[in-house]
């Protein structure tokens, strides 16, 4: 007997289960599938910020760091065993492209776009105070600068929001491969494999939420669909022994003046992120590359001395994958946007995501819906997801 669905969704990383908890949330008989696990992919390989995305004011993004700033906001007071708000500070060198003006002049507009209030507020550290801030080199410093952002356990939120899918009444069905799919008129026929055994199912809207596979998946579905033009940029963290007690440090990399982060992370430091492009066929082949783990490397030392000569305290490393619009712009400069790509403008019956932030899925997953509502049937009202605990 076939099975009936409102919306199915391919992909089990952040925004598939935000789609899922969020379609859930609003009444439908919701099914997720994933292939390998839960945060797998990109969702388990982020710089593991909640943030408003201080460096994308530069490019004139204001759009984007208002959203993601008012979902800081939402997962702040919804997640608080999971999203915790931190000090990030910025120290400003002699060298420092950005000068301090410039800076406090970011942050000014940060709080703004952050409604001023208090976790938008920040501050001029005093000299006294620098020798404090976990052995940072202090060689021409002028200036620290301190604001606040929010970090998380991107693979745990992942799980967590699933968790919640599936309270509020959503399937998730893993490990299972998407075969095929035929979008009609009406509804859609998704054929999916489960230990080699054949299933199927029928949807009312299919949701592509593959994060990097998003065009392999769209490759599987008939009549073929459109594709969005996109470049995957490759994203490397590096994990050091040795923890940071004051919070985390938002440092300008002396080799091409790009934001790099170090973060305490488990009992130790992470260090992120690089962009390099990605061009390989499968995304799954994406790893760390040789010259990514030294920039990291190289950046941690400069800001923190003790470090030098000991690169035995390097303990791993992982790399992600973003997808971006395609443009000509140099990897730090890309749109960030988000595209939902559907079939048709009126009644779609499938929605593609392409990008996404971590910090927005929630938002995300909210312009789904609604791309999708005149496709779907009434349903019952279970809750809005900006007031749903997550709890662990």
């Amino acid at each position: 007997m076939t099975k009936h669905y409102d919306i199915v969704v391919v992909g089990g990383g952040i925004h598939g289960v935000g789609v899922a908890q969020a379609a859930a949330a609003q009444g439908y008989q919701t099914m997720l599938l994933e292939q390998n696990e839960l945060a797998s992919g990109t969702s388990s390989r982020s710089s593991k910020l909640i943030h408003g995305g201080l460096r994308y004011l530069e490019n004139g993004q204001f759009t984007l760091v208002k959203e993601c700033l008012n979902e800081r906001r939402i997962l702040l007071h919804i997640a608080p065993d999971i999203v915790k708000l931190q000090a990030f500070y910025i120290p400003i060198y002699k060298n420092t492209q950005r000068r301090p003006w410039q800076i406090v002049l970011g942050l000014s507009l940060y709080a703004l776009l952050n409604k001023l209030e208090k976790s938008g507020h920040f501050h001029r550290l005093p000299k006294k105070s620098w020798a404090q801030l976990d052995d940072i080199s202090t060689d021409n410093l002028q200036s620290v600068l301190c604001y606040y952002d929010a970090q998380t356990d991107d693979a745990l939120l992942t799980r967590t929001v699933m968790k919640s899918a599936q309270t509020l009444g959503a399937e998730l069905v893993m490990p299972a491969v998407l075969e095929s799919a035929e979008i009609g008129e009406k509804s859609c026929i998704i054929n999916y494999q489960i230990n080699g055994t054949q299933h199927s199912c029928e949807t009312k809207a299919l949701v592509n939420a593959a994060g990097p596979w998003v065009n392999h998946v769209l490759k599987k579905i008939s009549p073929q669909q459109k594709t969005q033009a996109i470049d995957l940029v490759q994203g490397t963290h590096i994990i050091v022994s040795g923890t940071l007690s004051k919070g985390c440090y938002y440092m300008e990399a002396p080799e091409d003046k790009r934001a790099v982060f170090a973060m305490p992370w488990q009992g130790n430091t992470l260090v992120g992120t690089t962009e390099t492009a990605f061009s390989e066929e499968d995304p799954k082949n994406v790893q760390a590359k040789d010259f990514e783990i030294d920039y990291l490397w190289q950046t941690l030392c400069h800001y923190f001395p003790s470090y030098r000569g000991q690169r035995n305290k390097l303990i791993s490393c992982f790399a992600g994958l973003r997808v971006l619009p395609a443009s000509d712009n140099k990897n730090f400069n890309k749109p960030r946007e988000t595209i939902l790509l559907t079939n048709r403008p009126q009644q779609p019956r499938l929605l593609s995501i392409y990008g996404g932030k971590l910090t927005a899925y929630r938002a995300t997953a909210e312009a789904v819906m609604k791309r999708l509502q005149a496709s779907l049937p009434q349903a019952k009202f279970n809750g809005d997801t900006k007031n749903i605990s997550l709890n662990l």
